[in-house]
């Protein structure tokens, strides 16, 4: 039986103000991409969403941004090698701290937003990616587009790759994800999300923005959490994956 991971980004808030329906998605997904302070969420908010996933059995993911809370950390910005590396380090670590309080472990590092896309082609960077994972300790899975430079590194270093897939997002012929500042670069369709996310994971392709078919082999898919009516369409999204024959597991 073909199976699949499903992932959402959760714990986008900081204070009082709160972007994601967590409660609503944990129930739905299997991984929690967890916001770790620098392009959202606050310690408040991670404690209650790492007690939340370990209830539940969701495995829980750092997702680790470029240090930029006013832009949501979907700004281009230049940063030493060095410091991202300490960066990220310190992201997987504050999450691991609420993590092992909530009787679970961080299973996984996903980067976030600007940081995502640039380290699908930007070697430097991707490495400096690479060297905060394995300055955290542990050999823990690293999640990304795939064929991105930074799933290439991580495999280098010893460190198990997961390739995503983004339902609600439109592609390039090349397998990259259309900018956002792009016209038609997220699928606002809810109908067209569901059927996309059971064709990539029965068939591991997707029409991208130019009407071309191509191959994106992922075992994870990720459910954007901030889209308006994101919970119903997270469920939507398992119902028809499920009923198509296909298993919804995480995959750490």
């Amino acid at each position: 039986m073909t199976s699949i991971d499903l992932n959402a980004d959760l714990g986008e808030g900081f204070g009082r103000w709160r972007l994601t329906d967590d409660e609503g998605l944990l129930p739905v997904v299997t991984s929690a991409n967890v916001a770790c302070g620098f392009h959202a969420g606050d310690p408040a908010t991670m404690r209650r969403v790492c007690e939340s996933a370990a209830e539940r059995g969701v495995r829980v993911g750092a997702q680790v941004s470029y240090r930029d809370l006013a832009g949501f950390g979907r700004r281009a910005m230049d940063v030493p090698p060095g410091e991202l590396a300490a960066e990220v380090a310190y992201q997987i670590g504050a999450l691991e701290v609420f993590a092992r309080a909530a009787g679970t472990r961080v299973a996984y590092v996903k980067p976030h937003g600007a940081l995502y896309n640039r380290v699908v082609r930007d070697e430097e960077q991707a490495a400096a990616v690479v060297d905060g994972v394995v300055l955290a300790g542990g050999a823990l899975p690293v999640l990304g587009l795939p064929g991105s430079r930074v799933l290439e590194l991580a495999g280098r270093a010893g460190l198990p790759v997961v390739t995503e897939a983004f339902a609600d997002r439109a592609y390039t012929d090349e397998g990259t994800l259309v900018p956002r500042g792009q016209e038609g670069a997220v699928v606002a369709d809810p109908d067209a999300v569901v059927e996309r996310s059971v064709g990539l994971a029965v068939s591991g392709a997707v029409t991208a923005l130019s009407g071309a078919r191509i191959g994106v082999r992922a075992r994870s898919l990720c459910v954007h959490g901030d889209t308006p009516g994101s919970v119903e369409l997270a469920r939507r999204v398992r119902e028809r994956l499920e009923a198509s024959g296909v298993r919804v597991e995480a995959f750490a």
